[in-house]
């Protein structure tokens, strides 16, 4: 029981910034299996590390409903304790943020847009 506790508390959440894009790039394409990024990339917001690698992403996505939600993707090696406590914390995150793309889906739809035609030029 001590190990699930220890190895949790060397989790690290953090905001997504553009030198993170190459490893989530990586995270989704080898968790999705597509050729190159699709619109179900999304636009990631928070990371997971542990000792300094990224471990999985959040990321907003349009839902079949055109809503503003958000979808986990993660590296296999992720347990599943480990994935439960970053769906929580990215949930709290999304619930706080008032920025457009977590509020108006026309402007998320247009930057995920954005997101994946840069990312797939590169």
């Amino acid at each position: 029981m001590e190990n699930i506790i220890l190895n949790q508390q060397q989790l690290q959440y953090a905001e997504v910034y553009i030198s993170d894009m190459p490893s989530l790039k990586n995270i989704f394409l080898q968790s999705q299996n597509p050729s190159r990024l699709n619109q179900d990339f999304g636009v990631p917001f928070l990371l997971v590390k542990k000792k300094n690698e990224v471990l999985g992403f959040a990321s907003l996505i349009m839902n079949g409903k055109a809503e503003i939600s958000f979808k986990i993707y993660a590296k296999n090696g992720i347990t599943d304790s480990e994935k439960k406590n970053f769906n929580l914390h990215a949930e709290s995150y999304f619930k706080k943020n008032t920025t457009a793309n977590f509020r108006n889906p026309e402007q998320l739809k247009s930057s995920i847009d954005r997101m994946v035609n840069w990312l797939n030029v590169g």
